[in-house]
């Protein structure tokens, strides 16, 4: 009998610890250390719904990351990620698989501080956007590149800051998103004398731009990052002032404001998931990855927070981008100097 008992009671304590490491599993509540490493790279929690989980096989050779992790952007035709990167005599931009294959690396000496970093026809023939905000010969602008990092054209007037719309120039430009249509939204000032918000024809006229420093609607305080959701709206990252702004992507009009998901910490990136349904907003401060509703058609309405992902301390997330194939979640990370992937916990690259 007394044996009975205890191999219930063993039976009971098993299964109980077998629970707990599901939980932690699926909530991420604790932290994996590499050999010869820290567990900064994999600390993280959910909170909320849990949407996403740490890939922790990807990048296979994590100590290629040898500089400050600002951009990331991925190919999902060709299965392609590339990360951008700051520092002295380092390559500016590592090329991985999506399965975390190394590929390559640019040692191009035309980009300084690289910034946003886009992913343009990637049907096709894909190009790579580059913004640069260095103070040197080639800062000041923005870089198309071929995918082994050939320089094919420039935006602005390299090495010179300014407002300037005729010829283009730029004070530190955030963020570039081209459009399927080659139209191009530009954010430009991180932290310089512009606070825009620019669109281009396929042709690099002008279209329209929101240009005023301030608080006010449409106006911006070191604007951060902007994405075109398939309603013909844009979404600004407004950095400085807390909260996404939304614009016409047709007109230029003014159409709505976010602040009440960002009193705590200001919004550095903005895109949509794969099925349209949540907004990715990384907060560099609070090192945290928040998914938001998305909005239907017609209506813009309060944010509501669905899923964080809450980094450990020190890592600051900075940029995002996503696999429009499996959903996958790639976030670029200044603090601990590494870029990271997370997938849906669902199959298939389909959220719950």
């Amino acid at each position: 009998m007394l044996m009975k008992k205890r191999g219930q009671i063993c039976l009971i304590a098993s299964s109980m610890v077998s629970l707990l490491f599901l939980v932690m599993v699926l909530y991420g509540t604790f932290g994996i250390q590499q050999p010869g490493g820290s567990s900064l790279r994999h600390d993280y929690q959910l909170l909320g719904r849990p949407l996403y989980k740490l890939d922790l096989s990807w990048p296979t050779y994590p100590e290629l990351f040898t500089g400050d992790v600002f951009g990331v952007a991925v190919n999902q035709y060709a299965d392609m990620v590339y990360v951008a990167q700051r520092g002295d005599n380092v390559p500016k931009v590592l090329v991985f698989t999506t399965s975390g294959d190394f590929l390559m690396s640019w040692n191009t000496t035309t980009l300084e501080m690289p910034h946003g970093i886009f992913l343009a026809d990637a049907a096709s023939n894909h190009t790579v956007w580059i913004t640069d905000v260095g103070n040197g010969l080639y800062g000041h602008s923005i870089k198309q590149y071929s995918p082994s990092g050939k320089l094919l054209q420039v935006l602005g007037t390299p090495g010179k800051a300014g407002s300037g719309l005729n010829p283009l120039q730029f004070d530190q430009p955030a963020e570039i998103f081209v459009h399927d249509s080659g139209e191009m939204y530009i954010v430009d000032g991180d932290g310089g004398m512009n606070n825009r918000l620019i669109k281009l024809s396929k042709e690099l006229e002008v279209l329209w731009m929101h240009g005023e420093k301030g608080q006010g609607p449409a106006q911006f305080y070191i604007p951060h990052s902007v994405t075109v959701d398939n309603a013909q709206r844009v979404w600004v990252a407004d950095r400085g002032n807390k909260r996404i702004q939304v614009f016409n992507s047709i007109t230029g009009d003014w159409l709505g404001t976010w602040g009440s998901c960002f009193t705590e910490d200001a919004p550095y990136s903005v895109r949509l998931t794969t099925d349209k349904k949540y907004f990715v907003v990384a907060q560099l401060n609070t090192n945290q990855i928040s998914l938001l509703d998305a909005p239907p058609v017609g209506l813009i309405g309060q944010c509501r927070v669905v899923s964080v992902i809450q980094l450990a301390d020190e890592v600051k997330p900075h940029l995002v981008d996503l696999d429009m194939k499996t959903g996958a979640l790639y976030v670029a990370e200044i603090g601990a100097q590494q870029a990271q992937k997370f997938t849906p916990f669902s199959l298939g690259g389909t959220f719950p």
